[in-house]
């Protein structure tokens, strides 16, 4: 388990299987389909039928919205600690890792930049920003004025 999967695991946040997508058939296998005989109840364009190219199911996995805000919020509820501003206080309130060995390879997992991985606090502020992209992305509901 990577580490940013530790951040979704610990808000409730489950990423779900995409769905596989076949396409559809129009003849039995190890028989050529025929362009003069679509299958019935299928579209027919030019000699081809246009429903042969086209998956069954939608690629895109729908994902149930995660009140992150209110679960954050309540954790924070009189911690003193400032989710929505520090990395460190983010992790500290999902009782994970927060040393700078920890947001090391956090930052290396989501791809932070060379030149600001030995930087601190420029790191920190990247993580922190990319963190919560990374939660919003994957359903969780991080208000616009913090993804800025």
């Amino acid at each position: 388990m990577g580490f940013f999967s530790k951040i979704l695991d610990k808000l409730g946040i489950k990423k779900e299987a995409e769905p596989t997508v076949k396409p559809m058939t129009t003849a039995p296998a190890g028989k050529p389909a025929t362009a003069s005989k679509p299958m019935p109840g299928m579209a027919h364009e030019q000699g081809k039928d246009a429903a042969a190219s086209k998956p069954v199911a939608s690629a895109a996995a729908s994902m149930s919205e995660v009140d992150v805000v209110k679960k954050l919020n309540g954790l924070a509820d009189g911690s003193g600690l400032d989710w929505k501003v520090s990395i460190v206080d983010l992790l500290k309130l999902l009782d994970i890792d927060s040393s700078r060995e920890a947001r090391n390879e956090l930052a290396k997992e989501l791809g932070c930049p060379d030149d600001l991985m030995g930087d601190s606090a420029k790191m920190n502020v990247w993580l922190h920003k990319t963190v919560l992209k990374k939660i919003a992305e994957n359903g969780g509901n991080i208000p616009a004025s913090l993804l800025d």
